[in-house]
């Protein structure tokens, strides 16, 4: 199975290859099969990049926004024609099954695309201030180039929450995917251009650890957007504050999912498996602390169990396969081993925690980074599992008695990305929420965002929001005009 692209990246407007640069293996998940070799981006494919995009922005910055949400929209159009092929780009990339793939990645970055495009007139406009005889008037100015810094877990989706906001407000764009996930920007790239956006606009370099520097203290780059762990953000943020640059953090976390007494069990226990097991738990919103009202644990853990064992494990490119491999042999090593240090620490193992016995992967080697679906049960507030973001397909159950106490455990924590409340008492859920400290909340539902919604987080799970009109301010500053109307006084 190979996915071997045209080149290792996409700079204005074209292929372009640089066999000087490091090489990237790119490895399907399902197998550890290499499906792609590419090369890391030299300093010289940077400078290209960057170079191609400060050209190209004035002139974009120039249109009509009705012009340039055109060209977004026909992007979602193609990307909705195509939504298979990328679906399984997206599969052998990451991983994930097809399942998923075909219904919330290539799709919403669609949405994004659409969204912006159609949104950009009312997202830029400013507002006019009268001052007696004289005027104020404001306008929302693009940036100048941005550098978008991808994670592995959302590939397409994340160059295209990146790009589309970026792209609609008037600046060019910088994309590096993760290493781990380098093949689904290139396409998101293609598709751009095809859909009649200027060359140099939108350009995708990979790269590693050693490359996202290199962008980010680059002196023509105005502003920088991550999605990545709290560690890289803290490194990023550092070098991009020494030019003052804008930047958009979005961080790990480790969410808490509370579940009162009277919630709809069924409907809190599907919110707590899609918060911790969809895209193999390796989702930076998930719900990995799930807060369990003392009265109904054992009935939740039950019906738990049963339906965690029941989720089909398999081979990502068949349509009934639920769960997928790790992105990487790291990441499940790293999985397995914060499942080992529950074990350790006393937490009462419920189901999971190991390696599947048999998986059928496409090769039929049964060869891949697969871990089982894991539940820990009488979790405690200090044990790493329940202090530390795991990434990976485990949930970590957790008792409490009433709500001001779960209050104060569920903000014990330095993260502050997500968090969710199941209960029948909308009036319990909302001031719940309200107390929550979390950027992006949810009642009676978990993990769903659409790009209507703002998501980010507070805290060290970072700044800014991707995704609606509040977009459009991370990807634009403010330009404030004051018009004299008489003439000017002066007592000298």
């Amino acid at each position: 199975m190979k996915a071997q692209p045209i080149a290792s990246h996409f700079i204005d407007g074209e292929y372009v290859e640089d066999e000087d640069g490091a090489v990237i293996e790119s490895l399907y998940p399902a197998t550890g099969e290499v499906i792609a070799r590419l090369h890391a981006a030299t300093p010289a494919i940077i400078e290209k990049a960057i170079a191609a995009a400060k050209r190209a922005q004035p002139a974009w910055a120039a249109m009509s926004p009705t012009a340039r949400g055109r060209i977004l929209k026909r992007a979602a159009e193609i990307m909705r024609e195509r939504n298979r092929e990328l679906s399984e780009l997206e599969t052998l990339d990451t991983g994930k099954p097809i399942q998923e793939t075909i219904v919330a990645d290539p799709t919403s970055g669609a949405d994004s695309f659409e969204f912006f495009g159609g949104v950009i007139a009312a997202g830029m406009n400013g507002s006019y201030i009268p001052l007696g005889s004289d005027f104020a008037y404001t306008k929302r100015v693009p940036l100048g180039v941005c550098v978008g810094i991808g994670a592995w877990n959302y590939p397409q989706q994340i160059a295209c929450w990146k790009g589309a906001p970026a792209l609609a407000a008037g600046n060019a764009m910088v994309f590096k995917p993760s290493e781990n996930t380098p093949l689904g920007a290139l396409k998101i790239a293609e598709i751009l251009h095809e859909a009649g956006l200027p060359k140099g606009l939108y350009n995708v370099i990979q790269g590693d650890r050693n490359t996202g520097p290199l962008l980010v203290n680059h002196p023509d780059v105005a502003k920088v957007s991550l999605t990545g762990s709290v560690p890289t953000g803290r490194k990023v943020a550092a070098a991009a504050a020494g030019s003052l640059k804008h930047v958009t953090m979005e961080l790990g976390g480790k969410s808490p999912l509370i579940v009162f007494e009277d919630a709809d069990l069924e409907s809190a226990i599907g919110g707590a498996m899609l918060g911790n097991f969809y895209s193999t738990g390796q989702v930076c919103s998930n719900g990995t602390r799930v807060f369990v009202q003392r009265k109904i644990k054992d009935q939740f853990l039950s019906r738990l169990k049963e339906r965690t064992e029941k989720i089909i494990i398999g081979d990502p490119m068949d349509e009934a396969t639920q769960l997928g491999p790790m992105v990487s042999f790291d990441q499940r090593q790293k999985v397995l081993s914060y499942i080992d240090k529950g074990k350790a620490e006393g937490a009462t193992l419920i189901t999971g925690g190991g390696i599947p016995n048999h998986v059928t992967s496409n090769n039929g080697s049964g060869e891949g980074y697969y871990v089982q679906p894991t539940v820990f049960a009488d979790v405690t507030d200090d044990m790493v599992i329940a202090r530390e973001e795991i990434f990976g397909p485990v949930m970590c159950v957790l008792d409490f008695d009433d709500e001001a106490e779960v209050i104060a455990r569920a903000n014990a924590t330095e993260f502050g990305l997500s968090a969710g409340v199941f209960t029948a008492d909308l009036s319990r859920g909302h001031r719940v929420v309200d107390q929550l400290e979390a950027g992006t909340l949810w009642i009676n539902t978990y993990n769903l965002c659409p790009v209507e919604i703002p998501f980010g987080g507070s805290k060290q799970s970072g700044f800014g929001r991707e995704n609606s009109l509040a977009a459009l301010e991370h990807y634009s500053e403010l330009k404030t005009v004051y018009v004299g109307m008489g003439k000017v006084e002066a007592p000298y």
